[in-house]
């Protein structure tokens, strides 16, 4: 007799934290039978939240048994996708700026799809090895491409957020596009730059080796991004490769078969949703303050404090409470203090990269706004002008690009000089994938 040959399919899992350090989530992400995609917003103010979610709702109507070719399908759903940013931009000029990462892996039955662009990732965990299958658009991957920097360095690097490729609705930036052969016990992590910059890869793949099953691993990557930092929402997308004629487990969140849409992209709902599910039911611990965009919070519950034993907690004796009282206050009014003179202090060994009559500065000190106290002045001055960037870039330097010494704005502003450059030669701003389209 023959081995028996498995009918694959695979089990999933959509998990979405809004992070540590934020108040909104921008990310969305999905899963299904058929589709696993995630998409990380960037814009801020512009509406990074809006990208991603009017992005997700265009390519999750691929979530149906694929009839024709995968690539060409992923293909066609990212153009719409760019042409839906470029309907919400033109609806809302205010929000021009704003874009998005996309990955998805599309399942035929036998082989994936893969579309990518952005610095979202793509895992491969198969035989116990990790294998990350996509390549961040970045501009630091470039340095690493050209030899110019090592892929540790890129990982603390000031700049590893720029973004050389991206859906921004005005261009038409081509996907990755590939064809992936599954084999029985892969495990496919989506994930976006929340988790990948908070938990190294090591510890990713520590993770995805000895976790139980996808749900387990997907609060626990979360956890650990959170526990690194939590600096920005992070969002795990997963799916382990099962033989569909094996008893199934019936515990995991993907047992009834329902998609799962979480982040940004669950609070704009669409008519015609069916019974997606907003979050996936796993036993993390979740608050109501903590649910953000349809995303499940881990996190430790703290031991509330015994109110009996803080009623009888031991009290001072009242004599001289007056004058204990003027103590206490010169004390902190001493620390306070000391406390701005020391903050005054560290502001003025801080650096970002801003704008300053057109042309893009070098500014010391922060951004804020503090009556009677300035906080920043212009360090240096360019000679490149904001007009020479990308919108993209022009609205980051408007913003301001944070650096953590004179030497990091500098490497800042060297590498938009390099932008503006490219962008200024014909050849290259015309190139497929540029950015330059933002540029009049």
């Amino acid at each position: 007799m023959s081995a028996h040959q498995p009918r694959l399919g695979y089990t999933y899992v959509a998990l979405s934290d809004v992070g540590r350090r934020r108040t909104s989530n921008q990310d969305s992400g999905f899963a299904s039978q058929h589709l696993l995609v995630i998409a990380d917003g960037m814009g801020g103010a512009a509406a990074g939240d809006l990208a991603s979610s009017e992005v997700m709702h265009v390519v999750r109507r691929l979530d149906n048994p694929p009839t024709g070719d995968v690539i060409e399908a992923l293909a066609g759903a990212v153009h719409r996708a760019n042409d839906r940013l470029a309907e919400v931009i033109e609806d809302d000029p205010s929000v021009e700026g704003m874009g998005t990462t996309l990955t998805a892996l599309l399942w035929n039955g036998t082989t994936f799809g893969l579309a990518h662009i952005g610095d979202s990732r793509a895992y491969l965990m198969r035989d116990g090895q990790l294998h990350q299958i996509t390549k961040d658009h970045t501009l630091v991957q470039s340095l690493v491409d050209e030899g110019r920097l090592t892929r540790e360095g890129a990982r603390t690097h000031p700049n590893r957020s720029l973004i050389l490729r991206v859906l921004l609705g005005r261009d038409e930036a081509e996907p990755d596009l590939t064809l992936i052969e599954p084999h029985l016990g892969d495990r496919y992590l989506l994930c976006s730059d929340g988790l990948s910059d908070m938990v190294d890869d090591d510890s990713i793949a520590d993770v995805l080796k000895h976790a139980p099953n996808v749900d387990v691993a997907a609060v626990e990557l979360v956890q650990r991004a959170l526990a690194g930092g939590g600096a920005d929402n992070v969002t795990v997308i997963l799916g382990e490769m099962v033989d569909l004629d094996a008893p199934a487990d019936p515990t995991l969140a993907s047992a009834d078969g329902q998609p799962m849409l979480v982040g940004a992209a669950s609070e704009q709902a669409r008519p015609g949703a069916g019974t997606t599910r907003t979050a996936t039911n796993l036993d993390v611990v979740a608050s109501s303050d903590d649910e953000h965009d349809g995303a499940v919070s881990t996190k430790v519950e703290p031991t509330p404090a015994d109110p009996e034993a803080l009623r009888y907690a031991p009290r001072p004796p009242r004599r001289f409470i007056w004058l204990r009282r003027l103590v206490v206050l010169a004390v902190i009014v001493g620390l306070l203090a000391l406390a701005a003179k020391l903050a005054y202090d560290w502001t003025q060994r801080q650096y970002y990269v801003g704008t300053s009559d057109g042309n893009v500065a070098i500014f010391r000190g922060i951004q804020a706004d503090v009556p009677l106290i300035d906080l920043d002045s212009v360090e240096e001055v360019t000679d490149i002008t904001v007009e020479s960037l990308p919108t993209f870039r022009a609205n980051q330097v408007e913003k301001g690009i944070t650096s953590t010494s004179l030497d990091d704005a500098r490497d800042t502003v060297e590498q938009l000089r390099d932008i503006a450059t490219r962008c200024a030669d014909p050849a290259q701003a015309n190139a497929p994938g540029t950015e330059c389209g933002g540029v009049e």
